[in-house]
């Protein structure tokens, strides 16, 4: 099938895939900074999510994070070392590899993490209830089978 590289407006009410995956995303790591927050993990905000997400940083270096999240080295380092003065994680030398840094959490970080996990088993639970439990399934499904796919490397 040939692709049409001609602009093509959107048409009443239409939505393309990348406003449909990342509006839920948004609204997901909105509520888990709010939760998080109220739970009693102060001084998370927005930008931490890049490198509190799944599927965490423990044990990454700082450059994978930063590709990762799809940032810069400096602004993904900037993030770390708030996380690091908030309480949550520590950078360190890597045991094996000379100048190498990694990120480990810190006990509060792992509590952090803990509830992040509870906070995205709670929204799939809510999320099952308003789909359906069968076009809840399907759509966890669909993208794992995305994730997994050419269509997102």
């Amino acid at each position: 099938m040939a692709v049409s590289l001609k602009k093509s407006p959107l048409k009443p009410g239409e939505v393309l895939i990348g406003a449909l995956l990342r509006v839920p995303t948004e609204a997901i790591f909105r509520r888990i900074v709010r939760e998080l927050n109220e739970a009693g993990f102060e001084g998370l905000a927005l930008p931490h999510i890049a490198v509190m997400r799944y599927p965490g940083p423990d044990g990454e270096r700082p450059g994978v994070l930063a590709e990762r999240a799809g940032i810069s080295k400096q602004a993904m380092n900037r993030l770390l070392g708030s996380l690091e003065e908030l309480g949550y994680l520590k950078r360190m030398d890597a045991s094996n590899s000379g100048s190498a840094r990694i990120v480990r959490f810190t006990r509060r970080g792992h509590a952090a993490w803990a509830r992040i996990v509870e906070s995205m088993r709670e929204i799939e639970c809510e999320w099952s209830a308003e789909l359906g439990e069968k076009d809840f399934a399907q759509l966890k499904k669909l993208l794992v089978r995305v994730r997994e796919s050419p269509l997102v490397r």
